[in-house]
């Protein structure tokens, strides 16, 4: 009987032959019977590639998927029994493609889609309560110091085309034909309930994200928003980001608390 690395190895490449002393119960040809369960694995991988990936899948359609994630499939096998995360490495995969670099978008919508699934997966945390929103509001000259949480499911993505625009017309919501692609979106990907949203961002939202998932208070956070883009209004975008969920909890510095 061959070891099991050589068996693995030996699935996902075309080219090598059967594993040798593999036998079948009923006396059938080895060779063949590999064969099948080898086109059922990679097809089966493929499959899942498919349903972490539709809207890319959309995009490129299906005989042309099939192809580019049999490729991956080869080259980065799952590591673990459980496939709802495999597929991390697919987005910079699709990046290096080169038959798939006429739809330059195609790498960022595959993050997008990676980040619902992270999103659906992340741990549980109830959203900042208008309480704890009252409280901050109710002395405004400490809010430069405020501290944000945010949700475990909150992820953005800052591209170069219309993620967000695009993704969403392929929901149903806008017409795809309209979506100009080249045009650069920050977008917003975060679970309220078992629902994860997908919220195209106005500008500035992605850089305060960012100082808080930083570590930064409310001011430093707001101040890099702020000298990205000189329109930035911090009230609109904090309302922004509560509508949805995003964050999970205020506080202040111990040395500045009542």
């Amino acid at each position: 009987m061959s070891d099991q690395p050589t068996f693995a190895a030996a699935l996902l490449d075309p080219d090598a032959p059967c594993p040798a002393g593999l036998t079948a119960w009923n006396g059938s040809d080895p060779v063949r019977r590999f064969a099948v369960y080898r086109n059922n694995v990679v097809s089966s991988l493929i499959d899942a590639l498919a349903d972490t990936f539709p809207v890319v899948h959309e995009l490129v359609g299906e005989a042309f998927f099939r192809v580019m994630a049999g490729v991956f499939v080869r080259q980065a096998p799952p590591q673990s029994v459980q496939l709802v995360h495999y597929g991390a490495g697919f987005p910079a995969f699709i990046e290096q493609f080169d038959p798939a670099s006429s739809v330059p978008y195609l790498a960022d919508v595959a993050r997008l889609e990676f980040l619902r699934i992270r999103a659906f997966h992340a741990a549980d945390a109830d959203p900042v309560s208008p309480e704890q929103i009252a409280q901050a509001l109710a002395d405004p000259e400490r809010l430069p110091a405020l501290r944000v949480t945010c949700h475990p499911s909150l992820g953005v993505l800052d591209s170069r085309y219309a993620v967000a625009s695009l993704w969403a017309a392929h929901q149903g919501v806008g017409d795809v034909a309209q979506v100009n692609p080249f045009l650069p979106e920050s977008a917003l990907i975060v679970r309220t309930g078992l629902e994860v949203h997908v919220v195209a961002l106005p500008p500035g939202s992605d850089r305060l994200v960012t100082g808080f998932v930083d570590g930064l208070p409310l001011g430093e956070a707001a101040a890099l928003a702020l000298a990205a883009h000189p329109e930035f209004d911090l009230t609109i975008h904090l309302a922004l980001l509560l509508r949805y969920g995003a964050l999970s909890s205020f506080h202040l510095p111990t040395e500045l608390s009542p």
